[in-house]
């Protein structure tokens, strides 16, 4: 079974690696960006008086159980009022991987971190991203904050942005913490061992809901997605199981959005052209109202994202069991996110889905190329140089992170998809209830779970469209290729 098992995984691999290099993703770093990462004798030396020292807060970070990259650390300090001062320590990437170096260069091609099922292709070698400039627990880090001060009513009064020397006091992670913030378990052991840091929590907790219910009543967009998660019996994939959110999770994600609006607008305050993240008005809006009208609910025209998270809102509470299979159908339609230059006092379109007019990437340099360029920004912004960037440089890389990013994800799905045909190839002829997620003149998909995943409708789909509910059978897997198809069943 063992050796099964790693047969198995070395065949998922090699799917991987093959993949990667189809899409025009380094799958492996130089000599040369291996030869940095091992010339780099520690991490960035503090220097400037321009630099905080704010290591004896009580930063800490919540990520992934497994995760050692860590970009964030978050602390609250309330005020006066009612009011909350939240700050996010961004890793300050930059002053360690030097624009132009070998490992920038790999860092500029795949633009992201690949995550597949055998194995994480990291955008920076892990002795970086995993330690020199990771946020790690016990570490001295330089960090570029985000400083927010928060009304009581989720409204944003006041924001700064500077470099600081930060420390991680306690890394905790999305399942304890949100178990613990739900009630449905007790306070992880490193953070009851924090003097503190559940109060702490619970502050940001508190912040984190009303900056959502403003997001909200502007018409940021309530969805739940599906993450399919390799569950391992020891070095056995058997199974993929979905990775939902919890309160943890959807904390450090307002942080973030909330920091990326900051970060945004200071880069547009200092007449600094910048990379934004959008997600345009959906074309497909007339399938979205028509998947309403399915569920017996009306939606305007004209797309109106308020209207929209209205519709979403009312369908989670009547059918929460089913709301991912909607949110996942809703998801497909509104489109892929962009990234978009942005040149001050030009108008561009803002993030349908997070209902805000101001949005970038900059909070994950460890993972996210984007990130790291626009830290690059911010700091030629706080120290009155000239952008390291220029708008022509700026647009191509746009272009390039946004088709590099669609080639990591297809990545992802691919290997995914062949994962999840080795679990099903022994289970040809088996019947599924199964959603449509994708309808077009190249095919048409379906998702079912146990495992969670997606299959092609090789017969039978005449008349389905995303949102429908069919049985299918199994009629053929491909591992090589993550081929799943399927035949409807009338």
């Amino acid at each position: 079974m063992k050796a099964s098992g790693t047969a198995s995984l070395d065949l998922l691999s090699g799917i991987a690696w093959q993949a990667m290099r189809e899409r025009g993703l380094w799958p492996e770093f130089s000599a040369a960006a291996l030869n940095q990462a091992y010339s780099i004798t520690g991490p960035a030396a503090t220097t400037g008086h321009e630099i905080l020292d704010l290591r004896e807060l009580l930063w800490a970070s919540i990520d992934n159980d497994d995760s050692r990259d860590l970009d964030q650390l978050t602390v609250a300090q309330p005020l006066n009022g009612g009011a909350v001062k939240i700050l996010v320590a961004i890793a300050d990437v930059d002053a360690v991987v030097q624009r132009g170096s070998p490992i920038d260069d790999h860092a500029r091609n795949n633009t992201t971190s690949v995550y597949t099922v055998p194995q994480i292709f990291p955008m920076l070698p892990e002795r970086l991203s995993t330690d020199l400039t990771s946020l790690a627990e016990g570490r001295e880090r330089l960090a570029i904050v985000i400083d927010m001060t928060v009304n009581v009513d989720g409204t944003l009064c006041a924001s700064e942005v500077y470099r600081a020397q930060v420390r991680n006091q306690a890394k905790l992670a999305y399942n304890g913490v949100g178990a613990w913030l739900e009630g449905r378990g007790s306070a992880p052991a490193r953070l009851a061992a924090v003097h503190g840091l559940d109060q702490q929590l619970r502050i940001q907790d508190q912040v984190a809901q009303a900056l959502r219910n403003v997001r909200r009543e502007h018409g940021a967009l309530t969805l739940e997605t599906i993450e399919a998660v390799p569950v391992y019996d020891g070095d056995v994939l058997s199974d993929l199981r979905p990775d939902e959110k919890n309160r943890a999770r959807v904390l450090i994600e307002d942080f973030m959005i909330a920091a990326n609006g900051v970060t945004a607008r200071y880069l547009a305050s200092q007449g600094v052209p910048s990379l934004r993240r959008v997600l345009q008005t959906p074309k497909k809006w007339s399938r979205i109202v028509a998947l309403a009208a399915q569920l017996g609910e009306a939606l305007p025209r004209e797309p109106s994202a308020p209207m929209l998270n209205t519709f979403l809102m009312k369908r989670r509470q009547a059918d929460p069991v089913r709301f991912a299979d909607l949110s996942l159908c809703v998801i497909k339609l509104l489109g892929r996110g962009e990234y978009m230059l942005e040149l001050p006092g030009q108008p561009i379109e803002g993030h349908f889905g997070l209902a805000v007019n101001d949005y970038t990437h900059s909070t994950a340099p460890n993972r996210r190329f984007p990130d790291l360029l626009t830290q690059r920004l911010l700091k030629s912004a706080l120290s009155g140089h000239a952008a390291e960037y220029s708008p022509d440089e700026l647009r191509l890389l746009a272009a390039h992170c946004t088709a590099q990013e669609d080639n990591a994800a297809k990545v992802e799905r691919q290997v995914s998809k062949s994962a999840a045909a080795l679990l099903l190839a022994p289970r040809i002829g088996q019947c599924f209830d199964a959603i449509v997620t994708g309808a077009a003149d190249k095919g048409t998909w379906v998702r079912i779970s146990a495992p969670t995943t997606e299959g092609k409708v090789i017969k039978g789909y005449d008349g389905l469209d995303v949102g429908d509910r069919c049985r299918v059978k199994l009629v053929r897997t491909d591992v090589a290729r993550g081929f799943i198809d399927f035949e409807r069943l009338q």
